[in-house]
């Protein structure tokens, strides 16, 4: 019976077996798993760093906001511009290229602020489309053709070789197009306009925090802070953090340490910056912050 009974165990753990690897054999080389349309949601964390890197790539070549979101939105992120930020703050800390690092923070930033800004080459200007349309003045020698419009030339022959000036028969004024809005020129010098002490004690001890505005007020992302100090400096760029101001940056002072501050592009030195003292409501110090604000003149 005992023999019986032994048996009977051996041939249902061996028939296990069987199942198992004739299972195992049909599902890896017979009839393997295939995803087809799959959630880009499922996607490792690597591989949507990629993706994002391809969104981001792709949105600088065609300025096609509203599918840039469509597709980001694929990844079922809590956060998208926080992933997409973040995401630009690692490739700058690990020395990726500012380059390719500026498409995830542009995208970041136009996804916050909710229209398309262009970086035009070659101009030191960036231009900011999908904005309310602006009245411009119009004279004869801007107007406008269309296709189904024409404008009668006459001239009077001349025997010499210097050009007649043409006399147009009727002038017409079309009806003005929506035009670009122009962020003041990035060649600009910044200045500082107010330095204010933060006693926050919510905050990072000795946080620096940087805001950049152009002529207009408007936060200005993209550009490079340098601070330095005895033992040595530090380089970052406004617009990382959109969900604090697409001009905004920081930086963390250590105590007793005196830091000088520049704006890269035709910012002045601002020299001897330091952590203040702050006292809270019991009469204990601690180390507060500062607030540094610059603009474009």
């Amino acid at each position: 019976m005992r023999l019986f009974l032994r048996n009977a165990t051996l041939h249902l753990v061996l028939a296990l077996l069987i199942g198992l690897g004739l299972g195992l054999a049909y599902s890896w080389l017979i009839a393997p798993v295939t995803y087809v349309d799959a959630n880009p949601a499922i996607l490792r964390a690597d591989f949507k760093d990629q993706y994002r890197n391809v969104i981001a790539a792709s949105y600088a070549a065609s300025h096609d906001l509203a599918r840039a979101r469509a597709r980001i939105n694929l990844l079922s992120d809590t956060d998208p511009v926080g992933e997409l930020s973040a995401q630009a703050q690692r490739m700058l800390s690990a020395g990726e290229p500012f380059a390719r690092v500026q498409s995830l923070a542009q995208l970041a930033t136009d996804l916050q602020q909710g229209f398309v800004t262009i970086l035009i080459p070659g101009t030191p200007f960036i231009a900011v489309i999908n904005t309310p349309t602006l009245e411009t003045p119009f004279n004869a020698q801007e107007t406008l053709i269309t296709p189904s419009e024409f404008i009668e030339l006459t001239f009077a022959p001349t025997s010499s070789f210097e050009q007649t000036p043409f006399a147009p028969q009727s002038i017409f004024t079309p009806t003005p197009r929506p035009t670009y809005t122009l962020i003041p020129p990035q060649g600009a010098p910044f200045s500082l306009v107010a330095q204010e002490p933060v006693c926050d004690p919510n905050l990072l001890p000795g946080l620096l925090q940087i805001t950049l505005l152009d002529e207009r007020r408007r936060q200005v992302s993209g550009i490079e802070i340098i601070v330095t100090w005895a033992a040595g400096d530090d380089r970052f760029f406004t617009g990382f953090k959109p969900e604090l101001g697409n001009g905004y940056a920081d930086f963390v002072m250590q105590a007793d340490t005196i830091y000088s501050v520049r704006v890269e592009r035709g910012g002045s030195l601002v020299p001897n910056i330091s952590a203040p003292t702050c006292t809270d409501p019991n009469g204990v110090n601690y180390i507060g912050g500062l607030l540094l604000t610059f603009q474009q003149t």
